[in-house]
């Protein structure tokens, strides 16, 4: 299942697998004067090739290695031959088989290991130059494309929305913060966010703001709690309200402990004043 919108001069390709009629989980790619910004998973790759015929494809991105970023690489290279770049990071992790939880199996599938080669620092097309911005936290080897002159940036997964409820177990809160105000502080009057969950932000630097602000007064909330004596389960309830059903869905891969616990050991406290009661 592919669906498409246009926004300037670039196109969003939003792609999930199909079960029973309904979407399962949207991912989105995104084309740009032939260059292609992930490839989505391989349940929908032989649709995305299908796609971009004809429409001028001259190479591809992938924002790092996880397998609704890069499933549809061997599907666009044996029909296109085209060249797919990576962090250095990801090229060896993209180009060997990893093994999935039932649900990304389920969601995304396994892909195809491709050959893809270590990304410049700027990838350039007929008419733009996207810079590649390091952007480690949501994994090793992440990359952010930004083109100045339209002040496009395309995030991948370092931003999906302005106040999270659960991370993977990989994830780092501390990591994912310094990208996000290294993603702020690009020299463009205007930066509009392409994210890989299909929202196009037009105020980018509002929206990462206040996600680092929510991350911020979370992380004091966190380490308040647990300076007062509460357990990571206590801190949750408190918080959250207990753990987000999707982290059994996910076999606890997106879990709401996931974000606690990063908060707790990669954001440091700030001075915490409020006397807490376990009552």
């Amino acid at each position: 299942m592919t669906g498409t919108a246009e926004y300037e001069q670039v196109t969003q390709i939003r792609m999930s697998r199909e079960l029973d009629g309904k979407p399962v989980y949207w991912v989105s790619a995104y084309l740009a004067d032939g260059l292609l910004i992930d490839t989505g998973c391989s349940h929908t790759s032989g649709e995305l090739a299908s796609f971009l015929e004809g429409r001028g494809l001259r190479a591809a991105v992938n924002t790092h290695y996880h397998e609704d970023h890069m499933g549809g690489n061997h599907d666009i290279m044996d029909r296109y031959g085209v060249d797919i770049y990576s962090h250095p990071i990801s090229v060896p992790l993209i180009a060997n088989r990893f093994e999935l939880y039932p649900y990304q199996e389920i969601a995304w599938g396994y892909p195809v290991p491709t050959t893809v080669r270590p990304v410049p620092d700027v990838v350039e097309t007929e008419h733009h130059a996207f810079q590649v911005v390091e952007t480690p936290g949501h994994c090793t080897g992440h990359i952010c494309l930004f083109e100045p002159s339209k002040g496009w940036c395309f995030t991948g997964d370092l931003f999906a929305r302005e106040n999270p409820k659960f991370i993977r177990p990989e994830e780092n809160v501390g990591e994912i913060m310094k990208s996000m105000r290294k993603v702020m502080d690009l020299p463009t009057d205007r930066l509009v966010l392409f994210t890989a969950v299909g929202k196009i932000v037009e105020d980018g630097r509002k929206a990462l703001g206040r996600c680092i602000d929510y991350f911020t007064d979370l992380a004091a909330k966190v380490h308040m709690l647990h300076h007062a004596g509460l357990t990571i389960e206590e801190t949750m309830q408190r918080e959250f309200g207990g753990e987000h059903p999707f982290a059994q869905l996910t076999n606890n891969q997106f879990s709401t402990e996931n974000l606690v616990r990063s908060l707790l050991e990669t954001v440091p406290a700030e001075r915490m004043t409020v006397e807490v009661s376990r009552s």
